[in-house]
């Protein structure tokens, strides 16, 4: 079983494919977080409580650690209870075993608060999520001023290391990693959603690499105010604690009522961060996605902005359609601009009506039209939030989230709505049911461009004020919920000013993300690989554009650059030359050749863009017959070299395959070998362009595509 109990030592174990996790009673009755590592043989293998290592007067590896009970690593839970109290004391009650689930109550018997730890077991991913739910059985109030969902333990190690993503606006998901010395180390977000500063993501290794080593990982499914800590000493385990942010937050839980944290998934490889990775986006497709379309074939679509902007009419719309259209493209989708008195970023936002005067009979006859093309019609929103210039704050000036008696402050010349309010929950909801019912919508585009600073909630009692943080963010999931269980025709892509949403909690209900506002296709390429080590290719939409100009990069690197995802295509076509649109075509029927290896297959990075000469990565079906090389030189670092020695992964030693270029009819074939022979030689990538280059000029940016096909089961 995946889930024992061991009465005798009182201990449980909870197994993986590959991965133990372990936590027992010690003495006192106290929960004891034991192992967390390799599967191990057997039972007795793994250790017990008197095997802990323990050189400090204070404790320490609780499972769930509180603030109390001589506690001294992070606590998951501080509370104050209606006299004063601060210290929480738990004790231990019983378990329950429901199929892959484990449940464990803990009480704090003097003041009714009840503590359930709930364990999740996805066997296949190495993978476990932890939450918590409290309760409160008393007839008094209970202040919580501090919910984690988990606290987990490493080995201590002077090799241990913390990988991490950090970023800002366009420049996202930057991949850094740093010693863990003693201390604490606190990735966080204090602005109300995910953010670009950080994502609530971590990996500690021991000087693993990409194929070899022990990586462990983890990833907190929400979308608001989010912390983990990582705490070393000395000699005890280093500690990881993860949940929502306690800055700026208290929450009142009343009388029978009961908090529910957000998950906190972690898993484990032995294989390195390669295999990390391919667990955490397969779990993402089976498990985290909305299962009615994660498994879909995400289409290629094209979005109006970049040639438009704000000006968008009836008129303009069709004559893009048909250059979409033209190109292969299967989704037309308008961006903002397109109702209330939105001329330009200043004023209309909040307002959700078809501006009549660029569509005087509404959106229908545009959708109609691009329907007749072919195509899906897509639509951009952004519901939460309102410019001051707009009729809908005239009318609800209380609606934004504000203090009185202080300024307003506006970013992107908006504010944000309150949605922890059930009015403005019911008017977003409102809205977006006439939007969706009137029209025949197939795709959402819902953004959010601005954090949260005066987080005031006047209108509420002043004690249940800081409970904005939480709120806000459940009644997103809410109308997020209500609107794919009514819509289900509808796909919707999640976008915060790129990628500053996100995360595990938003893609419960989002099929696809946007990944950064910076579409340059060098850019991105750090981007896109900082991106993989956390999320799935198949819900990072990537875009072809004009971003660094077409002079700097040659249309063929921008498709190659943008087809490591989704693809989505944003340059402005009115701009496109007929060699233009020639290869557009080219490149998006090659796309669709390739993408269901690239959006369901398992990727594997072949090198890293900030430390070589070119940053390429590998996609592999399951079985392992048909893969993609994607292949992108790196003008930074390439120097005078013009021949690359690439070595594939993943592909059976004993058969053979064969490499070929070119799309479907006009296949070229590079070169066949066995699997083992592609991985230990490698093939040579060799360049088109000249030995000499002057930077920034065209030819300065080469890429290629390779295909991989699996000939025979055996070269013998």
């Amino acid at each position: 079983m995946a889930i024992t109990y061991e009465g005798k030592n009182k201990r449980w174990f909870l197994e993986t494919e590959n991965m133990g996790y372990v936590f027992g009673l010690d003495e006192k009755g106290k929960l004891k977080n034991l192992y967390w590592g390799s599967k191990l043989p057997r039972f007795d293998d793994y250790p017990g409580v008197n095997d802990l290592v323990v050189m400090d007067r204070y404790t320490w590896n609780d499972e769930f650690s509180v603030r109390g009970e001589k506690n001294n690593v992070e606590h998951c839970l501080k509370v104050e209870y209606y006299d004063g109290v601060r210290d929480v004391v738990l004790n231990y009650v019983n378990f329950e075993i429901k199929g892959d689930q484990l449940i464990i109550k803990l009480l704090d018997e003097q003041y009714g608060l009840s503590v359930k730890l709930f364990y999740r077991l996805i066997e296949k991913y190495d993978i476990i999520e932890r939450w918590v739910e409290l309760e409160n059985n008393s007839d008094k109030e209970i202040k919580i001023e501090d919910i984690k969902s988990a606290s987990l333990y490493v080995e201590n190690s002077k090799k241990a290391s913390l990988n991490y993503l950090t970023g800002m606006w366009g420049s996202e998901f930057h991949l850094r990693k740093e010693k863990i010395n003693e201390g604490s180390k606190v990735l966080e977000s204090r602005v109300g959603k995910t953010s670009a500063y950080m994502n609530p993501y971590f990996a500690i290794d021991y000087e693993a690499t990409e194929e070899r080593g022990k990586v462990y990982f983890g990833e907190l499914a929400w979308s608001g105010n989010w912390k983990i800590s990582i705490q070393k000493r000395i000699y005890e385990r280093i500690g990881i604690i993860s949940g929502i942010n306690e800055w700026d937050f208290t929450y009142i839980l009343e009388p029978s009522k009961k908090f529910i944290t957000p998950k906190f998934v972690f898993g484990f490889s032995n294989e390195g961060f390669s295999k990390a990775s391919q667990n955490l986006h397969h779990y993402q497709l089976d498990y985290i996605l909305p299962q009615d379309k994660a498994h879909k074939i995400r289409k290629v679509l094209y979005n109006s902005w970049e040639a438009t902007t704000f000006n968008v009419t009836e008129e303009n719309q069709k004559i893009l359609a048909e250059k979409a259209a033209k190109i292969g493209v299967e989704l037309f989708v308008i961006d903002d601009g397109w109702f209330g008195q939105r001329n330009d970023d200043h004023a209309g936002l909040g307002d959700w009506y078809v501006n009549k005067e660029k569509f005087p009979n509404g959106l229908k006859p545009l959708i109609e039209y691009v329907k007749s093309l072919g195509m899906d019609f897509g639509i951009w929103v952004e519901p939460e939030m309102v410019n001051p210039d707009s009729d809908l704050y005239r009318n609800h000036p209380d609606w934004v989230i504000n203090f009185p008696n202080r300024p307003r402050s506006l970013q992107r010349n908006q504010l944000i709505l309150n949605l922890a309010r059930q009015d403005v929950k019911q008017f977003i909801i409102n809205f977006m049911d006439k939007l969706l019912t009137e029209n025949d919508i197939d795709f959402v585009k819902w953004d959010m461009n601005r954090h949260i600073f005066e987080s005031g909630w006047s209108e509420t009692e002043v004690k249940k004020q800081r409970e904005i943080w939480v709120k806000y963010i459940w009644n997103l999931y809410d109308i997020w919920k209500y609107l794919r269980e009514k819509y289900p025709q509808v796909t919707f892509e999640n976008c915060s000013s790129g990628g500053g949403r996100v995360d595990l909690g938003i893609m419960q209900y989002a099929d696809q993300v946007w990944t950064s506002d910076n579409t340059d296709p060098f850019d991105r390429l750090e981007i896109q690989e900082g991106f993989s080590y956390a999320y799935a290719p198949k819900i990072m939409m990537g875009w072809v554009t004009d971003w660094g100009g077409k002079e700097a990069y040659p249309l063929e690197y921008r498709f190659h650059s943008s087809m490591m995802g989704s693809l989505g295509i944003g340059a402005d076509l009115n701009k496109f030359s007929e060699k233009d649109f020639e290869i557009a075509k080219n490149q998006v029927q090659f796309y669709k050749e390739i993408r269901k290896i690239v959006q369901e297959g398992y990727q594997y990075r072949l090198s890293s863009v900030t430390n070589e000469r070119y940053f390429a990565v590998q996609y592999l079906n399951e079985d392992k017959s048909e893969g993609v090389i994607i292949y992108l030189r790196n003008p930074m670092r390439f120097g005078l070299f013009d021949r690359v020695n690439l070595k594939l992964k993943g592909l059976e030693d004993e058969a053979l395959y064969t490499i070929y270029e070119g799309v479907k009819d006009e296949e070229k074939e590079v070169i066949t070998l066995s699997g083992k022979a592609l991985k230990e030689r490698g093939i040579i990538i060799e360049d088109s362009s000249k030995k000499f280059l002057t930077y920034g000029k065209i030819d300065h940016f080469f890429s290629r595509i390779l295909k991989v096909k699996k000939i025979s089961n055996n070269i013998k």
